[in-house]
């Protein structure tokens, strides 16, 4: 199946609200290149580690978008999102189909998070600090969908499950991952002691992502795959949500009315200056909010009111 590729030359300083706007209209990936090297150098991609930052002060973004988007109502909605960024050196063209999450995966190494937690390519041998009984280790193959653990979205959530799992808050609980990608927090969530956990997408991609590596980590018996509009709504002592900052807004009842009493919520996906506004949305349910920054991106979590 072909796509339709934008490509958009950008500014280190910019990098994060160009990307956030290509991921907020729909993009089905984004990836950062060097717009100074050519095409033979070996570091062209760029997929930044955990706790860095893009070294690139000239980038250019290439977003693959389905092969059917309409390319004028693609740009016109991007100006409208954010109208300082400037959209008018983007380039659009037809491409085939390509292994793009294989593109960096040569580059993707077993990554630890707080005191137990390892997500390795399923493809790579365990570490040897991970090659332990007490490691909680994540095979993943991330497929087409969001969530490698490079992300610092993702890796804001993954510590946040580790440091509760070791105060003891996942043993026997259920675990809800809302906006699931690869299945990555619930399946951490799982090698992390939860009895169980449902996994919420609207994005068949990473429905099927999440089924995948919940066979290879051998948890699918305690793993509940739902569409978002197939979901069976409940209320689970343990919510996770990491997607964009508009839609923690637009489904903040939805959420909260996910959250049992004396539950715990972390919320991601957010860029750094939105959380004041989330904060005082959220702060109708939930007490003891706090933000958390990694690069240009924070986590809010907080428990719900009794």
């Amino acid at each position: 199946m072909p796509f339709l590729e934008l490509i958009v030359p950008c500014g280190k300083a910019e990098q994060a609200r160009y990307e956030h706007a290509l991921e907020d209209l729909g993009a089905l990936a984004v990836t950062l290149l060097d717009a100074d090297a050519d095409s033979s150098n070996e570091h062209a991609i760029l997929e930044p580690g955990v706790g860095e930052t893009p070294l690139w002060d000239a980038l250019t973004l290439s977003a693959l978008f389905a092969h059917d988007t309409d390319a004028l109502s693609l740009l016109a909605a991007l100006e409208a999102f954010d109208g300082g960024l400037d959209w008018s050196q983007a380039r659009l063209r037809a491409v085939a189909d390509q292994d793009w999450e294989r593109v960096w995966m040569d580059q993707y190494v077993p990554l630890h998070f707080g005191k137990r937690t390892w997500i390795v390519p399923w493809n790579q041998p365990l570490p040897d600090d991970a090659n332990n009984t007490d490691a909680a280790v994540v095979r993943l193959d991330p497929g087409l969908a969001f969530g490698s653990g490079t992300h610092p979205t993702t890796s804001l959530c993954l510590q946040w499950l580790d440091a509760i799992a070791y105060e003891g808050g996942l043993a026997g609980a259920t675990v809800l991952d809302f906006g699931c990608g690869s299945g990555i927090l619930a399946l951490a969530a799982l090698k992390l002691g939860a009895a169980g956990a449902v996994a919420v997408d609207n994005d068949p991609q990473a429905l099927i992502a999440t089924r995948d590596n919940a066979e290879r980590n051998g948890v699918a018996d305690r793993l509940t795959v739902a569409a978002a509009d197939q979901e069976v709504p409940a209320r689970y002592p343990v919510v996770v949500a990491n997607i964009l900052a508009s839609a923690l807004d637009r489904l903040a009842d939805t959420l909260a009315a996910r959250v049992q009493p004396g539950g715990c919520i972390a919320l991601s996906g957010i860029l750094f200056g939105q959380e004041d506004a989330l904060l005082a949305r959220y702060a109708a349910w939930f007490d003891d909010l706090q933000v958390v920054r990694e690069d240009d991106w924070v986590r809010i979590d907080g428990r719900r009111r009794d």
